[in-house]
């Protein structure tokens, strides 16, 4: 059997040369060079496989008839900032936060966002049905080279009270987890005036100093170089560097749904307005917008759907609970890059990053994920068997009167996902073993 790429939460992956192949990236870039015409830039993050796949897509763009721009290795905010500005429509190989195995892609719209699902539905539909565009051998595209680093880099330093910041002479340890950040927001940072300390900083895309998803579990170089150091702070990437997550002066890892909360309360002090989440991330989110006289609005999980509604409603900020923020000044899609220039004018205030965390109301938010054969199968029947207030927005979250649990399929992986959160752990503990066990009894 044949695999047949379907669009997730954060576009096409699957694991080399088992479910993702050149032949599959071929023909995906010739249907999206079937639809699009004109520049097309591509880039991608540090995977072994990717030089591979890269070469296949172009090839799709080119016997197209699309220039292709080839930015080479970049973090996925800095190709789609190239790509708002220079390119009517881009390509970045990458699987993110996803194990080495894995690799994918994502199509890129010239304005620098992921295409909307109609979009992706279009190419589906072109790859399935297998009739492309192939231009005569005298018409094939012309392949160009570009870096998008520097202007990345100018475009952050715009978002930011620069010299404010270069007065403070701050200390970041830089964890760039040997993806697409290395190189870049140590760069970006010294920039700023910053004493810059690296680990994990050599580009290799079997990711030795760790996984590519920065969670805490992970983070214990981080944590101990930053205690060790003096540094003010700590930044860790995933492998394309659009999410970064945190870890304190003090040397603890800042939970990604408290730094969503401290970025959303900032965006809200200097400017009311509408702050966009999906429905997995904490209800501290919710309190915090609400204290400070701003809305919550919740969408789907996936930075596709917060991006987009934060365009709708005019949003002053948005994120997931997962390190990806998006600062709508700059640009819609998540930055790391831009979240660490941020995070350098907020501590300008004064307070440290542990006492801007202190400020944020305490949740237990916890998750867990189960490996399951058919996860459509299992959600339809997870919603089947739900009861008591339940909201399906994306996946089915059951609220209850001291907290929630929400059990939703991976875009990207043969996975649930299980959430749930209180403000007493025990309870949290209580809500996620229901859900658990929902998601056990619908399996069969």
């Amino acid at each position: 059997m044949v695999w047949r790429p379907t669009f997730g939460t954060n576009g096409i992956r699957g694991i080399v040369n088992e479910e993702l192949t050149p032949e599959i990236a071929l023909r995906l870039c010739l249907s999206l060079g079937t639809l699009c015409s004109g520049d097309i830039a591509i880039g991608r993050d540090t995977r072994v496989s990717g030089e591979m796949i890269k070469s296949a897509a172009m090839s799709g763009l080119l016997a197209t008839g699309n220039k292709v721009i080839n930015l080479g290795i970049a973090p996925s905010p800095a190709i789609q900032y190239y790509v708002k500005h220079n390119a009517d429509a881009g390509v970045i190989v990458t699987a993110s936060h996803n194990p080495k195995e894995y690799n994918g892609l994502k199509f890129i719209d010239g304005a620098g966002m992921e295409f909307s699902r109609e979009h992706e539905k279009e190419v589906e539909k072109a790859y399935n049905k297998g009739e492309f565009k192939m231009v005569k051998w005298s018409e094939t595209g012309e392949l160009t080279t570009a870096n998008a680093i520097p202007d990345y880099k100018e475009g952050i330093k715009k978002l930011v009270d620069v010299e404010n910041i270069k007065g403070r002479k701050f200390k970041v340890v830089v964890d760039a987890g040997n993806g697409a950040a290395c190189g870049v927001t140590s760069a970006l940072l010294r920039e700023l005036g910053c004493e810059v300390i690296e680990i994990n900083a050599e580009p290799d895309g079997t990711f030795p100093g760790r996984p590519p998803e920065p969670t805490g579990d992970v983070l214990g170089d981080s944590m101990a170089t930053v205690k060790k150091s003096g540094a003010d702070f700590g930044v860790a990437y995933d492998g394309d560097a659009d999410r970064a997550v945190f870890v304190d002066e003090r040397g603890e890892f800042v939970s990604e749904d408290v730094l969503l909360a401290i970025f959303a309360k900032s965006a809200l002090e200097r400017k009311k307005g509408v702050v966009v989440t999906p429905v997995s991330s904490s209800s501290c989110v919710a309190e915090v917008v609400e204290h400070c006289g701003g809305e919550i609005v919740w969408t789907p999980v996936g930075s596709i759907y917060v991006a987009r509604k934060m365009i709708e409603t005019r949003a002053v900020f948005g994120g997931e609970g997962n390190g990806g923020l998006i600062f709508p000044e700059h640009q819609y899609c998540r930055d790391g890059g831009a979240a660490a220039a941020k995070m350098l004018e907020m501590l300008c205030a004064g307070k440290t990053l542990s006492e801007f965390a202190d400020e944020i109301p305490r949740y237990y938010h916890i998750k867990e994920k189960l490996r399951v054969k058919d996860k459509n199968e299992v959600m339809e029947n997870v919603k089947d068997a739900a009861r008591g207030k339940v909201d399906t927005t994306d996946g089915v979250k059951i609220w209850h009167d001291d907290g929630w649990v929400l059990v939703r399929a991976s875009g990207t992986e043969p996975i649930i996902r299980v959430f749930a959160e209180s403000k007493s752990q025990k309870r949290a503990k209580e809500l996620l073993q229901e859900g658990i066990e929902l998601v056990k009894r619908a399996s069969g």
